[in-house]
């Protein structure tokens, strides 16, 4: 996958300012969710109708070797623009540290998205709070999990 396209930073400010000042220092600033000291990780995708480089920063879900993606949009009603792209397109890069690898995502579901949605809880308890809200609206949070590293 070629991840070496024209990159298009988030429209959101401090999403496109996190994922540069992580990226720029190698994770070593940048790496938690604001001022809650819950760390993250960059999610870097190809637009799939644009075909632009986006960045993300997301939880660190992490087991084993493999990740979580939560596409929990705060528990909107709709799911966020990123997960657009993981559809078209499951291959993605991951950075958790100093060097990005690029990982298969699938998408799961009944016991195995089960599991990991108790650790994404464990990981960033409001998943919790946004589960309850999606489900208000008639949608399940998405779960991907990528390839063991």
């Amino acid at each position: 996958m070629a991840f070496d396209g024209e990159y298009e930073p988030s429209k959101w400010d401090w999403v496109a300012e996190q994922a540069e000042l992580y990226e720029r220092t190698n994770g070593t600033e940048g790496n938690t969710l604001r001022d809650t000291g819950m760390p993250i990780i960059v999610m870097t995708t190809v637009g799939h109708k644009t075909g632009k480089v986006r960045k993300v920063p997301l939880m660190r879900v992490e087991h084993e070797g493999e990740y979580a993606i939560i596409a929990s949009k705060g528990g909107r009603p709709e799911n966020p623009g990123w997960y657009h792209n993981l559809v078209a397109n499951k291959t993605v890069l991951i950075q958790d540290g100093p060097e990005p690898f690029e990982t298969e995502l699938r998408l799961v579901d009944g016991d195995e998205r089960a599991e990991w949605w108790e650790r994404a809880v464990a990981a960033f308890p409001p998943y919790a709070e946004y589960e309850v809200s999606a489900a208000e609206a008639d949608r399940v949070i998405p779960v991907f999990i990528s390839k063991a590293v």
